[in-house]
């Protein structure tokens, strides 16, 4: 284990066992099941944490072991949530978990299919010579009920094999078509507890859908949790819709759709269904992005020639254009504070990365390495800028703020358009098969060596990772 993780175990709280039977003590929170909008998640146990600090260290960690076997139920009784019942959802739960752990280079997780079974007293009671003997250093409790009222109660908990000790516990109330967000916050518990991290699972994803052949492509929007799991089609794929953005509350999707020709930019409100129209125009648009606090739409603009950045209240109403300059500014993604927007342009000669200020002013070059860079995005956390280095290949690449310390995470032959997880430590892509054209979505760890694909039914293009679900 390194010293990081030892200096976690040694400070945090001993909380005492959990009462099983607790009943909710927070009020009710609606945390937005996928279109439409569902159920609620209660929170129902919660322990303070005893040390909280952010790892920025992007080095590759060593792997911890975590038993993950399959959550316990008091008793199996049916539940919408699996046809076979609570005990067969506590292995699904698991599953979810040890998926979850073991895709982001971080630990080195045992399954409930690999593991015995605990028993329902034993979640708060570990049998510690069972997991001792199999070398695991962490090891997550888990179980889940199911309530008279139709939804279930699932509980985690993280036990450190060392002190024989519980490090931390959280539980919370689901609706049946919930369960799946209830496993991801039990990984974003455990994920940030010993890695000091910010939690990232139970988030959610934005792409582009993509179908038909290479000429004629329709190209649909469409939403994914974090895993993929959940899949669903936004748009239909009468008109095409392109370059997709969760809004800072999760509450809307931004999109730009070409109609009849003409590009729009439209705000879809995920819980109604409803679409506002931004701003359209004849003219080339692209790239819509939000402002952090939601107030403000970006957007890049061809008139005359010349592809210039425009800002537009997020409600619709006057554009104000940005920046001025002879040649193609695209783009346009804020800092984390909303005081500075990184973009592309070729003022140069060539595509390089820029820096101004949220008004426009103080517009300044930061890539100076060789090749081209395209599609700048701001890190959640502010300390890095990820984009497409274009030296032969296409590949994402990371640097800081002030251009310096430039690293490439992928080595693909079109990898493109990254876009940040909501706590910074993992970018999502695009690569682009060569010969076939087929697009797929990836993730990379800020190491560079943990690269997986991302499941979906069909072709995938521009993803927008938004931020942690409320």
């Amino acid at each position: 284990m390194k010293p990081i993780l030892a200096l976690l175990t040694l400070a945090l709280f001993v909380a005492p066992a959990a009462a099983q039977e607790a009943q909710p003590t927070a009020s009710a929170r609606d945390l937005g099941q996928p279109v439409p909008t569902g159920g609620e998640v209660e929170t129902i146990e919660q322990q303070e944490s005893g040390l909280t600090f952010t790892v920025t260290d992007e080095s590759e960690w060593q792997d911890l072991g975590i038993a993950i076997p399959g959550f316990a139920t008091d008793r199996d009784t049916p539940t919408p949530a699996n046809s076979s019942g609570t005990a067969a959802l506590g292995k699904e739960l698991a599953r979810v978990v040890f998926n979850d752990l073991r895709n982001n280079g971080l630990f080195k997780p045992v399954g409930p299919d690999s593991l015995p079974q605990p028993t329902f007293p034993q979640i708060t009671a570990p049998n510690w010579p069972t997991w001792s003997s199999r070398g695991a250093e962490m090891l997550v409790h888990g179980y889940v009920r199911a309530r008279g009222d139709g939804k279930l109660i699932v509980g985690c908990y993280l036990y450190d094999m060392a002190l024989k000790s519980e490090l931390v516990r959280e539980g919370w109330v689901v609706p049946p078509g919930d369960w799946r967000r209830a496993a991801h916050k039990c990984s974003d518990l455990v994920y940030s507890r010993l890695s000091g991290e910010d939690p990232f699972f139970d988030s959610r994803i934005a792409y582009i859908a993509e179908t038909g052949p290479k000429d004629k492509r329709v190209k649909r929007l469409a939403i994914m949790d974090s895993d993929g799991a959940n899949h669903r089609f936004i748009t239909t794929g009468r008109s095409t819709a392109l370059t997709p953005r969760f809004s800072p509350d999760y509450s809307k999707l931004l999109y730009l759709s070409y109609v009849d020709g003409n590009p729009r930019i439209y705000v879809y409100d995920i819980g109604t269904g409803q679409q506002t129209l931004v701003t359209e125009s004849a003219n080339p648009t692209i790239a819509p992005r939000w402002s952090p606090d939601g107030r403000w739409i970006l957007y890049s603009m061809a008139v005359a020639g010349n592809t210039d950045i425009y800002r537009v209240p997020a409600g619709g109403g006057r554009s104000v254009r940005l920046t001025n300059a002879p040649g193609i500014d695209i783009g346009g993604s804020y800092s984390p504070d909303g005081s500075k927007i990184v973009f592309e342009s070729d003022r140069s000669g060539s595509q390089q990365i820029y820096v101004m200020d949220a008004d426009g002013s103080n517009q300044r070059r930061i890539s100076f390495f060789g090749g081209r860079a395209a599609t700048p995005e701001w890190s959640p956390r502010g300390d890095q800028i990820a984009f497409t280095r274009i030296a032969g290949n296409f590949n994402v690449a990371v640097m800081s703020p002030n251009g310096r310390n430039m690293r490439t995470l992928t080595d693909g032959w079109q990898d493109e358009a990254p876009t940040w997880s909501p706590n910074g430590r993992i970018i999502q892509f695009f690569r682009t098969e060569r010969g076939s054209g087929r697009t797929s979505l990836w993730q990379v760890d800020l190491t560079g060596r943990n690269e997986r694909r991302l499941p979906t039914p069909v072709d995938a293009s521009d993803p927008a990772w938004g931020p942690i679900l409320p």
